[in-house]
Parts: structure tokens; C-alpha cells; sequence
């Protein structure tokens, strides 16, 4: 693969970040440099340079002797993390059926239709993908870049936790994506914003469920 330092940087940033995301990486797994470039055909440059930047996303964990895994993931970070995406997103609902527009909609309702058929029959990273472009155009909506920004971040770190839910949710989770947009389209911000804390408090709800399942399996 060629390209200047900041794209390859880039792209195994966006690599590392869609595997970790979907759950193919586990929290606390090793990221070994030596593995990452030889798979992705680039140096090791751009792989350092990638786990630098995704550690300052909190996605990464850099220790001196033991080199980059994927972060680890506790209940008191996940409730923090709920905590203020909570509120966040319901900010965010509240903007975007304040100020959308049809061009916005046209694409959420694209963005519904394929995680609808994917929820179906498709695959986690699929799922985990149109999850995540069902939020980003929900943030685009609000028309507020700041809060756009700070949604992202907290997406993919509650994402980081949130993976262990894997397909088991799926169902719901477009549904209750499908109610947040139409409370968006029609305009009712209070339905909105209380849909979609709701949202989060489930997906939170299904992860204690799983990690209890999931520590009860380990004993």
C-alpha cells in the first residue's frame, strides 16, 4: 500500500478502529505493529502512528512493556460513559427534530431501510457499521459541529463496550432508531430526546445483562 504518512496513518487508524468496533477485536487484545503492517502491506510507521492517535480516542491502551491492545472496558467506565451520552443524545435528538432537512431525512431513511435488512441476516460488522452511520447522520442533523464531534467519541467508546451485544439487539435497535426518526420527522423534540436516551439505557441494560452472562461463564 502507498500513499503519504498521514492517509496510510489514516487508513489503519480506520482498520484497527471498524475491527475493534465490531467486536473482532476483544478488549485487552495485543495490537502487534509487526502483524498489523505486514497485513496491510504498509511500514511500521503509520501502524505506531495509528495506535497513537486511537489511544488518545480511548479506544487503545500504550504500556511501556507490553505495546498497544485494545482498551479495557469496566462497568464503572461503561456507566460513565452512559451517563453523559444519555444526555447527549438526547440533546442531539432534540436539535435534529428541530432543524433537519429533507436531504438529512432522505439519508437517515436510506440508512434505516439497510440496517432494517441487516439486522435480518447481516453480519456484526455490517450492523456495527450502519449503527454507527445511523448516529453520525443523526449528529449532521442536529446542525452543531461541536456536538458532533463529542458524539462521535463517546459513540465509539460506548461502542467499544456495547460489541458484546452483538446481534442479540439488533432487532431492536432498529426499531428503536426507526421511532427516534420519526419522532425527528415529525417534528416533536421532547419524543425525540426521550427516545433516545431510552436508546442508550437499553443498549446498556443488554450489555450488564451479557457481561454478568459472561463472568457467570468464566467462574
Amino acid at each position: 500500500m502507498t500513499g503519504d504518512r498521514a492517509s496510510l496513518s489514516k487508513v489503519v487508524s480506520d482498520h484497527i478502529r471498524g475491527r475493534i468496533l465490531d467486536g473482532r477485536l476483544k478488549p485487552g487484545e495485543r495490537l502487534v505493529e509487526d502483524r498489523i503492517s505486514a497485513e496491510l502491506g504498509v511500514s511500521r510507521v503509520p501502524v505506531r502512528e495509528a495506535l497513537r492517535g486511537l489511544s488518545t480516542e480511548g479506544l487503545v491502551q500504550l504500556a511501556r512493556h507490553r505495546g498497544a491492545t485494545v482498551a479495557e472496558v469496566t462497568p464503572e467506565l461503561v456507566a460513565e460513559l452512559v451517563e453523559v451520552r444519555t444526555l447527549l443524545e438526547a440533546l442531539n435528538a432534540r436539535l435534529a427534530a428541530r432543524r433537519h432537512d429533507p436531504e438529512i431525512v432522505a439519508a437517515l431513511q436510506d440508512t434505516l431501510r439497510r440496517g432494517n435488512a441487516a439486522a435480518q441476516s447481516g453480519s456484526p460488522d455490517q450492523l456495527a457499521r450502519l449503527n454507527g452511520e445511523f448516529h453520525e447522520r443523526l449528529a449532521e442533523a442536529s446542525r452543531n459541529s461541536v456536538l458532533t464531534e463529542m458524539m462521535r467519541s463517546l459513540r465509539e467508546r460506548t461502542g467499544l463496550a456495547f460489541a458484546i451485544n452483538g446481534r442479540s439487539r439488533a432487532r431492536e435497535d432498529w426499531q428503536e432508531h426507526a421511532g427516534i426518526l420519526a419522532a425527528v420527522i415529525d417534528g416533536d423534540e421532547e419524543l425525540a430526546a426521550l427516545l433516545a436516551s431510552r436508546h442508550v439505557q437499553n443498549a446498556a441494560a443488554a450489555f450488564a445483562k451479557a457481561q454478568e452472562a459472561t463472568d457467570e461463564a468464566a467462574d
